[in-house]
């Protein structure tokens, strides 16, 4: 008959110390991902750093066009129809170029359009001018011609334009008639992004996914809305207004949420019994939203003043709604 094992005992020099254990998570996420598309946004470059860029390509593109000019020259010299062949494929190659930055500039005037008009329509409500107000409201029927989307409202405008002899009611019914629909427009294009990205964050554990996934979905989000109020804004000019965007977030402190705007939109208590992974996918949902709605007052004709300007709550609400269980 065997005898049971005698127990183990392990003598510890010194006992472990409860409070040098790292300290438990406790408060908030604060949506690492959209705070790290806000840094990267706003990084730029010293002056030295941007001349050495302008440089290589200026150095690049000069050994480029050298190089190109031999290969053409070089195959005339041995046959003419080959020689030809490249010549005409390096002309298309350059007058495609061409196009592309006229586009790119083209883009970046049609902002600098949007920015105006917003900025002749603050001045024009605060001055009280009528003559001011009707070219805004001129402008903007003019922006808005060809948009099957607002010819209800256009028409109404156009009714009743006339008989308005006041500066602030007639922006006021050129905001409501006109860019009631766009504003609705924008705020799903907003609730989209607003879901993608917290999707996104909350299934995906990749390292740097999240932050990938915000970016792309923050800087399509922001050019369909430049697209909405008739900005087109092109690939430069759209990462020069999600630039803004996030500068003007940043200069107002807005980037940021509060606990009981996560309370609203979590319904109570309920993000603090969830996952970790899940809670930074509610905020990066909420910051997206935050960024969208910044980027409509940007790209809007006008400011947000007959019509209410939508609420961060009511849009992360929306956009969220099903992927955040009610308390």
């Amino acid at each position: 008959m065997t005898r049971p094992p005698k127990p183990f005992l392990h003598e510890i020099d010194e006992a472990a110390d409860p409070g040098s254990a790292p300290p438990v998570p406790d408060g908030l996420p604060e949506g690492q991902a959209m705070q790290a598309v806000a840094a990267l946004s706003q990084k730029r470059g010293s002056g030295l750093r941007r001349f050495a860029v302008w440089a290589f390509t200026a150095l690049f593109t000069f050994a480029l066009g050298v190089a190109a000019w031999d290969f053409v020259t070089g195959l005339l010299a041995r046959n003419v129809i080959l020689g030809w062949v490249a010549f005409v494929l390096v002309g298309l190659a350059v007058l495609s170029a061409v196009f592309l930055g006229l586009r790119e500039w083209a883009a970046y005037l049609r902002l600098v359009r949007l920015d105006d008009l917003r900025l002749t329509a603050e001045a024009a409500r605060q001055k009280a001018d009528l003559p001011s107000a009707r070219r805004v409201v001129n402008a903007i029927t003019r922006l808005y011609a060809a948009r099957a989307d607002t010819a209800w409202g256009r028409a109404r405008l156009a009714e009743r334009e006339a008989e308005v002899m006041d500066a602030d009611a007639l922006l006021a019914l050129a905001e409501r008639e006109v860019l009631q629909t766009l504003d609705a427009e924008a705020r799903l294009v907003i609730e989209a992004a607003a879901r993608q990205v917290a999707t996104v964050t909350a299934l995906v554990p990749l390292a740097l996914a999240d932050v990938a996934a915000a970016g792309f979905a923050n800087l399509r989000m922001i050019r369909r809305i430049a697209e909405i109020y008739g900005g087109r804004s092109g690939s430069f000019g759209s990462l020069r207004l999600l630039r803004r965007v996030f500068a003007s977030l940043i200069a107002a402190g807005a980037l940021a949420l509060t606990d009981d705007m996560i309370g609203s939109v979590a319904g109570g208590g309920v993000l603090s019994k969830l996952s970790r992974r899940f809670g930074e996918g509610v905020v990066n949902g909420a910051l997206t939203a935050r960024v969208g709605l910044a980027a409509m007052e940007l790209c809007r004709p006008m400011p947000f003043v007959a019509l209410e300007r939508p609420a961060v709550s009511s849009l992360v609400s929306r956009a969220l709604a099903g992927l955040v269980p009610r308390g």
